[in-house]
């Protein structure tokens, strides 16, 4: 494969991790050691200080080395080349002078899962970590970028992986603060992610902050019944919304239910008409919620500001076997699917929404040598889903992540990729500090 290329039940119920007893720097939960670099075996140290009596080189001789951030629990172990220069120490002194605004001002820079390790460093670093004078800096500076999270479950223990795509790095996130019965991944919207599960017989919701380790869960709703759900954030308003519609078992008879964090209550909205679902997979974008239909054909819109469905007569391409729908930006909405009837005539396609005129236009196909790598059988299961104008491709047998940048038109591997269990959830999540589960 190559290497290119997120506690205790109250009633709005909130944990934090404000207390030491809470944190990262329990003597039971010490953060892990920093993996060394490891150094090829006979390579020369060409340092001028790197041992006594070693003779100086040129700087024209000296080998550049990049080096990968080291984050939380790394699941890849960066080999690095010679080593140009010995750390350096800083004495402590110098960071406990420094003014707590320009101290807050360099953290909020530094990559979010290297800040989320940092907690252990001191209490005051800790403290300022929790700080809104430092959510206030952390907001103003631009994204760290999109990340892939995947949750599973390893004997009833929940397990979090995320790769940092501008890292090209697996972190390991600790998942052990949520609740039991948090089993089905919803989905990740502007740093916050949404689990639903079954707790005996009621149906539960929660979102929660992986970095801040908080979670919250949802007021029931006015149904209890296990429902497709989709979470929205909006951060201009810091609020969010999560959206359910049909029962994931086809009952139709259910009417749209909108939970608002500003409200924190559920509000009933129109019964999604009668239809034939093609997938329970659905994608938002520019405020409309969308969905495949085979009866009728086409596409059920609804919109949330004016909360009904719509239906939208989008024909789908001849022969597609399956197909997932994708939210791009700026209103850009995508189809992608398997195309052919047999398995040496297939292949992966990429369509897009004309909204004009209601068609399905097609922008891109995957590779052969990809559409082979990925599925090697011509039933074999895969998942969809995208973010930003990327759209990440995972196959569960063969255990491999592709990743397709629409505004580029680039296919890539994603580096170290291994689904960890058969039962793994994956989504797009952007790591943010600054997220409020209220």
């Amino acid at each position: 494969m190559s290497d290119l290329g997120g506690s205790s039940e109250s009633g709005s119920e909130a944990s934090s991790p404000n207390s030491e007893r809470s944190g990262y720097c329990r003597e039971d939960e010490r953060c892990p050691k920093q993996v060394s670099p490891v150094r090829g075996g006979g390579s020369r140290n060409t340092s001028p200080l790197g041992r006594v009596g070693s003779r100086n080189t040129s700087p024209s001789r000296q080998k550049v080395v990049k080096t990968k951030p080291r984050g939380l629990d790394e699941e890849t172990v960066a080999t690095f080349g010679k080593a140009v220069h010995p750390d350096v120490q800083m004495e402590d002194n110098i960071w406990a002078m420094l003014p707590e605004d320009l101290l807050n001002e360099i953290l909020a820079r530094v990559p979010p899962f290297m800040i989320f390790r940092l907690r252990c460093v001191c209490r005051r670093w800790n403290s300022i970590l929790q700080d809104n004078s430092f959510l206030k800096f952390h907001s103003q500076v631009p994204s760290h970028g999109p990340c892939l999270l995947t949750f599973w479950k390893n004997s009833q223990t929940p397990q979090c992986s995320v790769f940092s795509l501008p890292l090209k790095t697996w972190y390991r996130i600790p998942f052990t603060f949520l609740p039991q019965w948090a089993f089905w991944l919803v989905g990740s919207s502007g740093g916050l992610v949404c689990f639903s599960g079954l707790d005996g017989l009621t149906f539960k919701t929660l979102v929660c902050n992986p970095l801040t380790q908080t979670w919250r869960m949802l007021p029931n709703m006015h149904y209890n019944q296990q429902r497709q759900l989709l979470m929205v954030v909006d951060r201009k308003e810091r609020s969010f919304k999560v959206i359910a519609t049909s029962d994931i078992y086809g009952d139709k008879s259910l009417p749209t239910e909108v939970y608002d964090s500003k409200l924190n209550s559920w509000s009933l909205h129109q019964i999604m008409p009668a239809v034939n679902l093609c997938s329970s997979k659905m994608a938002y974008c520019d405020s409309k919620l969308y969905l495949e239909t085979l009866s009728p054909l086409g596409l059920m819109m609804y919109r949330l500001d004016m909360g009904y469905w719509e239906h939208i007569p989008a024909k789908f391409p001849r022969s597609l076997l399956d197909g997932y729908l994708v939210a791009g930006t700026q209103k850009r909405l995508y189809l992608v699917g398997r195309i052919g009837l047999y398995s040496t005539l297939q292949s992966m396609r990429i369509w897009e929404l004309d909204h004009a005129k209601i068609m399905w236009v097609e922008i891109s196909r995957m590779p052969p040598k990809y559409f082979r790598a990925l599925l090697r059988l011509s039933a074999e299961r895969f998942e969809c889903f995208g973010q930003d104008n990327l759209i990440c491709f995972t196959s569960w047998n063969q255990g491999k992540g592709l990743l397709y940048d629409v505004d580029k038109k680039v296919w890539s591997w994603i580096a170290g990729c291994a689904l960890q269990s058969y039962n793994s959830q994956v989504c797009f999540y952007e790591p943010r500090f600054d997220a409020s589960i209220f």
